[in-house]
């Protein structure tokens, strides 16, 4: 029997010693009735409106077609919806995870191809990254098929299926080839226990991408038919985080010496894996700014002050490499 992706994580909360601000994207600030949704609607469904909704520094446009048959034809919705048990597209926009991050109201929903806007603060500046996951008309569909879609795995539960986010940024308008990529459900093991469909919500790090004007969110599925794709093609995001900057130097170094981080995020301590003898370890915060040095791979994180950092590893030959640590 398959099994659903239970990983819990959690973004750290930058404070002041960063020397930078940030602003999280809750969607708390929208009004909204119990049980229901917002998606660009009117009171009369046959009008066609195309509007935009604020959160934080993001701005996400929606458009509904209005007509004979009127739908919600792109963009974003945002929602408090929590059903988690009906099967269908006439549950579209609940999150799969049953509530907004953090059992918050709120969130956003998104169709493939969505393109989330930032703000005159945040634009051409860094974002740090956003939770998501699947709404429950997908995963449902996913789970057990349709009469559109296949059930992932087939009847074996060999079939290797998945159903992938793919984040990319424009900058100055143009579209970069850069990517982040998410699974929102993989079948592709080989154990079949390790196949998992996303019913919580997940952090999605995003700063590699660095700074960004904008960003497209673009689904893809193993499940194809001579129409297109066939597993819906929609998602949940909550909590994105933009921060007020330009993006580190430390973002666009070269990985060159193969490290790990455990836990990341961390609390009071993480230790470094490497494929090479470390000789010495620096610890700097955001900004820059060296917090400390060591000679050890178990680095306790005791006086430093929530937010990210970044840990670059020396190797004996001299290689060096950075790699980002979120302390919570």
């Amino acid at each position: 029997m398959k099994k659903h992706f239970k990983k819990i994580a959690l973004i750290a909360t930058l404070t002041a010693s960063t020397g930078f601000a940030q602003t999280t994207s809750d969607f708390q600030n929208l009004a909204l009735s119990t049980g229901t949704f917002y998606n660009g609607s009117t009171n009369t469904p046959s009008v066609a409106t195309s509007t935009s909704f604020t959160s934080g520094n993001c701005i996400f446009n929606t458009k509904w077609s209005g007509g004979n048959f009127p739908y919600w034809e792109k963009g974003w919705a945002y929602s408090n919806m929590t059903n988690t048990i009906t099967a269908g597209l006439g549950n579209l926009y609940s999150a799969y995870a049953g509530s907004g991050f953090n059992n918050s109201t709120n969130y956003a929903v998104g169709q493939s191809n969505s393109v989330l806007k930032f703000n005159t603060i945040a634009q051409s500046k860094q974002i740090a990254g956003f939770y998501i996951t699947n709404g429950t008309y997908a995963g449902i569909s996913m789970r057990d098929g349709d009469q559109f879609a296949k059930k992932f795995g087939g009847v074996s539960g060999n079939d290797p299926d998945w159903f992938k986010l793919k984040v990319q940024k424009y900058l100055n308008g143009v579209l970069v080839n850069d990517s982040v990529t998410f699974y929102l459900a993989d079948f592709r093991f080989t154990n079949n226990t390790q196949d998992y469909i996303v019913n919580t919500w997940q952090y999605v790090d995003v700063t590699s991408l660095g700074n960004a004007d904008s960003l497209i969110f673009k689904l893809t599925s193993s499940d194809v038919g001579n129409f297109g794709m066939n597993t819906p093609a929609f998602f949940c995001i909550d909590n994105i985080t933009t921060l007020n900057s330009a993006t580190s130097v430390f973002e666009n170094k070269n990985h060159e010496l193969g490290i790990s981080l455990f836990p990341n995020p961390a609390t009071t301590s993480f230790t470094i894996k490497s494929n090479s003898e470390i000789e010495l370890v620096n610890l700097y915060d955001i900004t820059g700014k060296l917090k400390n040095t060591f000679s050890t791979n178990s680095i306790s994180t005791e006086g430093l002050q929530k937010g990210i950092y970044f840990i670059e590893a020396v190797s004996m030959n001299g290689i060096r490499t950075t790699k980002k640590i979120i302390l919570e």
